[in-house]
């Protein structure tokens, strides 16, 4: 059982707020039946009429967006700037599944299933999201072991799954950052508190779904296949690359060296 205005929502009749106007003012009837108070609880496939005229069940739809810069990921913006709803322009109502901040780019899924948005949102089902980072300022080893470490920001300690280094020059370097949390510009949060100032942010992997050939603006259809794997748990979504294992391995070796060294020193 769903509440009223919600099923009334991803129908497409109207936003919550505005269902419930329609609720109070007795202009929906759930079987027949008028239905006056807010927070009714009603079956999704009941059938539901609005001023007389009979609604339609909402067909579930799952929607992967490469957002241009610029764009705002939300369903409607006071200030009356461009969505990523507005770039798919579906005739299903849509929102988007978590945001990407205005001036950052790439993946963004979009849907009407709430329980399936929850599964990808939600920490304990353990999906990554991956960033391609421009970033400038000194790129130092302290800096990405920070990174990696941890960097405390108002919410918790925030902490990169895994940082490598995809090019450095002097000032100027490209990171692949992967994280499992989605807080208010995150990274840029991150990244601020080591020094570094993101240029350009790119999300190219949600789960086991990249964005791939997907150019900025452009937008299709999940397949069955990847809406199910978004809606499944991965304790890890991606085999780790070789530098990221060599990187992750380290300081296990070092420790050993260090016990090595203990072990031979209480020898003597």
């Amino acid at each position: 059982m769903i509440r009223l205005q919600k099923v009334l929502a991803d129908r497409g009749v109207a936003s919550r707020r505005r269902a419930e106007e329609l609720i109070a003012s007795g202009r929906v009837r759930v079987d027949g039946e008028v239905v006056r108070t807010l927070g009714t609880k009603v079956d999704p496939a009941a059938r539901i009429d609005v001023d007389g005229a009979a609604t339609r069940t909402a067909v579930a739809r799952y929607v992967a967006l490469n957002k241009p810069k610029g764009i705002v990921s939300t369903a409607r913006d006071e200030r009356g700037r461009e969505t990523v709803v507005d770039l798919v322009g579906a005739s299903e109502r849509l929102y988007p599944v978590g945001r990407l901040d205005a001036d950052s780019e790439g993946l963004v899924l979009l849907t009407n299933d709430g329980e399936w948005a929850e599964r990808v949102l939600h920490p304990r089902y353990g999906h990554e999201r991956e960033y391609e980072v421009s970033v400038s300022g000194d790129l130092s080893a302290n800096a990405l072991a920070q990174l990696r470490r941890g960097v405390r920001l108002e919410e918790g300690l925030a902490r990169a799954e895994r940082v490598s280094i995809i090019t450095r020059s002097h000032g100027a370097s490209r990171l692949r950052m992967v994280l499992r949390t989605g807080w208010k510009r995150q990274i840029r949060r991150m990244c601020a508190a080591v020094g570094l100032r993101v240029e350009r942010l790119v999300r190219v992997r949600v789960g086991a779904l990249r964005l791939g050939r997907l150019r900025p603006g452009e937008w299709r259809d999940l397949t069955r296949a990847e809406i199910a794997a978004l809606a499944t748990n991965s304790a890890s979504d991606e085999r780790f690359t070789r530098e990221e294992r060599v990187q992750r391995a380290e300081p296990r070796r070092q420790a050993a060296g260090r016990r090595r060294q203990a072990e031979a020193s209480a020898k003597r």
